[in-house]
């Protein structure tokens, strides 16, 4: 047993110590006036990309390799900050930096022991140390860290020292501040916690090597179950809760921080602030469902095969959506490029505005008549892309089935320069071949075209005819919105309801949606761009590089990651725009002879098209005569062997 007079001693000294830092304190508060603390007015943190709710997209680790994510109060669970103010500085709202109770308690131990076993540190002076790391637990460095807790005190308020601490306290490794821990450990932002996993939270700071969870399981839980018992004696919890956290798993793994809209989190980086998140149009659970799409179709597509997919708000113009490939990370599909913003050749996609000009000027009805054969065009033969002919059908069979030669008879009376100066006067301008005029050929493809471009346009169609220019939020504060009229109301429903009826791919699932497909020359893209009331979602498969893909197809390869992507944005379906007032959509029967055939005159009799020459007899030649026979009952009908 130890003497009285061992005991008395220590209690004199015990006293004299108190006495000494209460003495320590006061001196320090006159040196704070005389000597401004050289605390960081702002704390550097990393670089974030939030989308346009204010959910994390993406972080970008500091200059010095960490995860350190600022941290307001409102975006912690408010359990978790009573608890870590109750284990750790149960007087932090009431002292200006210094706990003078703790403290005559730490300097007690340390003359009853010999040695620090308690530093008494407020969460002020644990900021401080966080700020100017000690070099070693001294009276000395004690005193430098009392000092700088009371110049933050006089400079900070309580709620801004804790966001402090919050943001800069060690979780393991390169982790720094509750969010980063949070994210890593449990793949949540910290706002609601498990009771369970603020003990946790609470427990790591203090050792926190020797405490992570993904290294050392055991210790970690142990220090948790710690924290919960400390709970119950501060009475934030009852022995019940308590005793159910207990129960709960933690788990040894760190995961990845969130890492979602790579490219355009990239394109954001020039214009970060210090601590100021930088923020996108995309909408957070709609990335993640289309990147998770496009990850598992280019894995089924086979190597070197990318993805590349936006979806917009019609309304809006909003990107909601984007995917620069099928993984940023994978070099051999070259990844890195983003290739929605890549000029390609669209194939058939540009073809319902073709029929939607023709519709806008009166040409044509969705009943009417077109011819689906061999055509020269001054020259250019296109041909289907199965190389068939169908024959005489309807306007509306030909754009469903996307048959070229209709097309292209459509494109040669609406005028390719029409065309053109409509997308022009969308925003849209299509890459032509150098010093070469728009030609028919623009009607298969034989111009370029970005992705985001194309949905552009596509927006129109799910919106009466009205569009607007996409944006992301990455283009400069003073670009120009544009906004358009891509096709008048009853134009561009007539185009909706033809493109509501084709046919989805085999397995997708019905969504109501209005969609068309292209192939470009030789294999080398594939797309689908679909649509409903107010979304928009256009996919691109192929190789960066353009190589040809043998089999590669808008409707095969392109189509079904369509419908997929619909499902996985997890966004509700939008019916496609009403039939405007006054529209009639006749039957065939119903039509007016001008409109029963396309190219048909005021008399009803076809009309030559210029391009086209007339057919030639190639037999019999000029000038033979052939013999038919002289009895008619007898005679041979004239067998004609026609060119053209």
């Amino acid at each position: 047993m130890l003497s009285k007079r061992f005991l008395r001693r220590a209690a004199i000294t015990a006293a004299s110590s108190a006495a000494c830092l209460a003495l320590s304190v006061a001196a320090l508060w006159q040196l704070d006036r005389a000597f401004p603390s050289p605390l960081p007015a702002a704390l550097t943190v990393s670089a974030e990309v939030q989308d346009r709710d204010g959910e994390l997209l993406r972080a970008f680790a500091t200059p010095d390799g960490y995860w350190r994510l600022g941290t307001r109060l409102d975006q912690v669970d408010k359990q978790f900050v009573d608890m870590l103010v109750a284990y750790e500085d149960k007087r932090f709202w009431d002292h200006r930096g210094v706990d003078m109770l703790a403290l005559c308690r730490a300097a007690g131990q340390f003359a009853t022991s010999g040695h620090i076993v308690s530093g008494g540190s407020t969460l002020s002076m644990q900021l401080a140390r966080l700020i100017e790391p000690r070099d070693s637990r001294s009276l000395a460095s004690k005193a430098r860290q009392i000092l700088r807790a009371i110049q933050i005190e006089r400079r900070l308020s309580k709620r801004e020292i804790l966001e402090r601490y919050l943001t800069l306290a060690p979780y393991g490794g390169n982790l720094e501040g509750v969010r980063a821990a949070s994210l890593a450990y449990f793949g949540k932002e910290p706002k609601r916690l498990t009771v369970s996993e603020a003990a946790l939270l609470v427990a790591l700071p203090q050792l926190p090597e020797k405490r992570r969870p993904d290294r050392n399981l055991d210790i970690a839980h142990a220090a948790r179950d710690r924290v919960l018992t400390r709970m119950v004696s501060a009475g934030l919890l009852n022995e019940r809760e308590a005793a159910r956290a207990a129960l709960d798993h933690v788990s040894g793994l760190r995961r990845k921080l969130p890492a979602l809209a790579a490219h355009a989190s990239y394109a954001m980086l020039p214009k970060a602030e210090p601590g100021k998140p930088l923020q996108l149009t995309i909408r957070r659970s709609v990335q993640q469902g289309l990147e998770q799409v496009a990850k598992e179709a280019a894995r089924k597509l086979g190597p070197r095969l990318s993805v590349a997919m936006v979806l917009a708000d019609a309304r809006t113009g909003d990107i909601l959506g984007e995917v620069g490939s099928a993984d940023f990370f994978d070099a051999s599909r070259s990844g890195w490029i983003d290739m929605t913003k890549i000029v390609r050749s669209p194939g058939s996609t540009l073809k319902p505005f073709i029929y939607g000009l023709a519709f806008e000027q009166g040409l044509v009805a969705q009943e009417t008549i077109i011819e689906d054969s061999p055509a020269d065009f001054g020259g250019y033969r296109p041909k289907n892309f199965d190389m068939g002919y169908q024959g005489d059908v309807s306007i509306r069979q030909a754009l469903q089935l996307s048959l070229n030669v209709p097309a292209i008879r459509v494109l040669d009376a609406v005028g390719p320069a029409r065309l053109t100066a409509r997308f022009r006067q969308a925003g849209v301008n299509l890459v032509l071949p150098l010093n070469e005029a728009p030609g028919l050929a623009i009607g298969l493809g034989g111009a370029g075209v970005t992705l985001r471009d194309l949905v552009q346009l596509y927006t129109g169609l799910a919106n009466g005819g009205k569009m607007h220019a996409l944006h992301d939020g990455t283009e400069p504060a003073d670009a120009e919105r544009i906004t358009a009229t891509i096709l008048d109301d009853q134009a561009a429903w007539q185009i909706d309801d033809i493109l509501s009826g084709v046919k989805p791919p085999e397995g997708a699932a019905q969504r109501g949606i209005a969609y068309k497909t292209g192939t470009s020359y030789g294999y080398r893209d594939a797309w689908s761009v679909g649509f409903d009331g107010r979304y928009v979602l256009g996919v691109w498969v192929g190789r960066a590089d353009a190589g040809p893909v043998p089999g590669l197809s808008g409707y095969v390869s392109a189509a079904p990651i369509l419908f997929e992507g619909f499902v996985r944005s997890g966004l509700a379906s939008v019916p496609l725009p009403g039939r405007p007032p006054g529209l009639f959509n006749p039957k065939r029967e119903e039509l007016p002879v001008t409109l029963a055939r396309f190219g048909a005159g005021s008399d009803g009799l076809v009309q030559a098209t210029p391009t086209e020459p007339a057919p030639t007899i190639v037999f019999p030649p000029d000038g033979a005569r052939v013999d038919l026979g002289t009895n008619s009952a007898d005679a041979s009908p004239l067998v004609l062997k026609l060119q053209g």
